[in-house]
């Protein structure tokens, strides 16, 4: 048995024998001796009581059924106060033995019938054998665990998690910690950890760049707000940070902001010209294709279809912060889209512009130019889920389907029907 199991043991012993001599010291008194002076006054009374009445009755002042009915009364009186006095008689050894030995029975059975402590012993045991090691990595003592510290992987993040917990105002630990998350492909908990880093110690650039390359990466290349405000918190303390310029490039491309895209771009070119170094060239030579590519799809986009989605406001009390917004375009006689976006009801409040283009294809080879050029008939259309499914629930919001003319490129939708 390790010490820390040891000291648990030892210290849930000592509990239990303090819980149960103090619900049952009171019975480990000795028993009192019996205090008999109140009875012999209340006898003596009684005695006196009863000679006045015979002296009453003796010089005529009271009848006999009166005298009947007062004696009567007095020995009522006498067998009260005798029943109250026995009524709290000390309580035997056998009781007492009782009472001593089940409570601990039954603390012990309550505390293994209901409580699995299988999951805490197997922390203890994570901390004792590679609590030094998990620390070592958060701190950056050590980059790569020892081999046989690796052996038991599930202990080693136990204890690093424990660790991190231990320390939650440092946010180079939460750092690391999602380094872990991502390399065991723990995306959500990554974030999370990320998060807290960058709470409390929002100047850092490392930090800040890499929570928003992860959620811009989470996202499928979308700047939610969050990063967005994360970038230009960077931007502002550092205007010059490279990662930051091209995060926010890609994130406007992605957004279809390509006015925008093309700006950053060119913002960073000028910055890594005005630089120079051993690879300028290199560096100048991506953003060359990254600028193609915004071309490319700004191509795309102005083929597309603009769709303003708005909501009855009858339908807004009904609407939940957690649900998710579909708008697509689709065959009308059933398929997979040929369009289609999926984005969060916060942005729709006031209601939104949606671009749906080549670029929003489910499979490339069904795009809305290849149905167009089909001649299919396609239909636009708006839901709102409440579970975030791709497919229709009952309990959803959506819009009035509009057919989809030739060479068509504006579309309104109000979302103003339930499904039944």
């Amino acid at each position: 048995m390790t010490p820390t199991l040891f000291l648990f043991f030892s210290l849930a012993v000592l509990l239990c024998v303090v819980l149960a001599l103090v619900v049952i010291y009171p019975w480990l008194k000795g028993q009192k001796a019996v205090d008999n002076q109140l009875m012999a006054v209340n006898v003596a009374v009684f005695g006196e009581r009863i000679a006045e009445l015979q002296a009453d009755k003796d010089a005529g002042r009271i009848d006999d059924a009166t005298f009947q009915a007062g004696e009567i009364e007095l020995k009522r009186q006498l067998l009260d106060a005798q029943t109250h006095a026995e009524t709290y008689a000390p309580v035997g050894i056998k009781s007492r033995a009782i009472v001593m030995v089940w409570i601990p029975v039954l603390a012990g059975l309550a505390y293994l019938t209901t409580a699995d402590r299988t999951s805490v012993f197997k922390l203890w045991q994570a901390q004792d054998s590679v609590g030094q090691v998990a620390d070592d990595l958060l701190t950056g003592k050590i980059d790569t665990p020892p081999e046989w510290a690796t052996a038991d992987s599930t202990a080693l993040i136990s204890a690093m998690q424990t660790n991190v917990h231990h320390h939650a105002h440092d946010p180079n630990r939460w750092m690391r910690l999602s380094e872990l998350f991502m390399a065991l492909e723990a995306t959500p908990q990554a974030l999370e950890a990320l998060a807290r880093a960058y709470r409390l110690d929002q100047s850092n650039d490392e930090i800040a760049i890499t929570y928003a390359q992860s959620s811009f990466f989470a996202n499928n290349g979308v700047l939610d707000a969050t990063a967005r405000d994360v970038l230009h918190g960077i931007l502002s303390n550092t205007p010059d940070h490279e990662g930051a310029m091209m995060m926010m490039a890609m994130g406007e491309t992605r957004a279809n902001n390509f006015t925008m895209a093309k700006a950053w771009v060119a913002k960073l070119r000028e910055s890594i010209t005005s630089k120079g170094g051993a690879d300028r060239q290199s560096a100048l030579a991506s953003l060359d294709e990254l600028m193609a590519t915004i071309h490319a799809q700004e191509a795309k986009a102005m083929a597309g279809v603009n769709v303003h989605v708005s909501v009855a406001s009858s339908l807004l009390p009904q609407i939940d912060e957690n649900a998710v917004l579909f708008v697509s375009i689709s065959d009308v006689a059933g398929g997979a889209p040929y369009a289609v976006k999926r984005l969060s009801v916060r942005e729709l409040v006031q209601g939104v512009t949606v671009s749906l283009s080549d670029l929003d294809a489910m499979m490339p080879e069904r795009t809305l130019t290849a149905g167009r050029e089909a001649g299919v008939s396609l239909a636009v259309n708006a839901r709102i889920s409440h579970s975030g499914g791709a497919v229709s629930e009952s309990g959803d919001l959506m819009a009035n389907p509009v057919i989809l003319q030739k060479g068509q490129n504006t579309v309104n939708l109000e979302i103003s029907q339930i499904v039944p």
